[in-house]
């Protein structure tokens, strides 16, 4: 789809269109929820095409957020926009912490008990509040605590696994 890929992150997606002057809604998957206003420009992708963007005005709306794209000025131009997933070049996010990650750098690493054994690949990940769990598809399912130091033994993002403390028929 993208050759570049493995360099950016989707941060959301274009949810629908508000007004008439071509302001857009976008569900954000950053937290807080305007951070995603902070990036510009946007990688817009959808269906193997790929548009760059620059923002030039957003703000919290209500529950949500919308933004305005250069060069959209009314509603049917932003019409063209909806569904289009929002990426970000990995270089426009801050650095992390030594032990702090990205959800998207534990995306699709195999993760494994301490005694080797293989539970799957993180597939998604949910904030719970008291703290976040991965959601591990392998011969099955499995929600597995991010706990640092408990159940997350380490992380090994260079190697593409994560040692778990976690019972396999759990």
């Amino acid at each position: 789809m993208i050759k570049e890929r493995d360099n950016t992150v989707c941060v959301g997606k274009i949810s629908g269109v508000f007004g008439v002057k071509g302001w857009l809604k976008i569900f954000s998957y950053t937290s807080p929820k305007e951070n995603i206003l902070s990036y510009s420009p946007w990688l817009l992708v959808k269906k193997g095409e790929m548009k760059t963007v620059e923002i030039t005005d957003g703000h919290l709306q209500g529950s949500g957020v919308i933004a305005h794209i250069k060069g959209v000025s009314d509603r049917s131009q932003a019409e063209t926009l909806l569904g289009y997933e929002i990426f970000i070049r990995r270089e426009q996010l801050p650095k992390t912490s030594e032990g702090e990650y990205y959800w998207s750098d534990l995306i699709g690493l195999e993760v494994v008990t301490t005694e080797g054994v293989v539970l799957g690949i993180v597939d998604s990940l949910l904030e719970t509040g008291a703290n976040d769990v991965l959601i591990v598809k392998g011969e099955r399912e499995r929600a597995v605590p991010f706990i640092q130091g408990r159940t997350i033994v380490k992380v090994d993002t260079d190697a593409g696994r994560i040692v778990a403390d976690w019972d396999p028929e759990f």
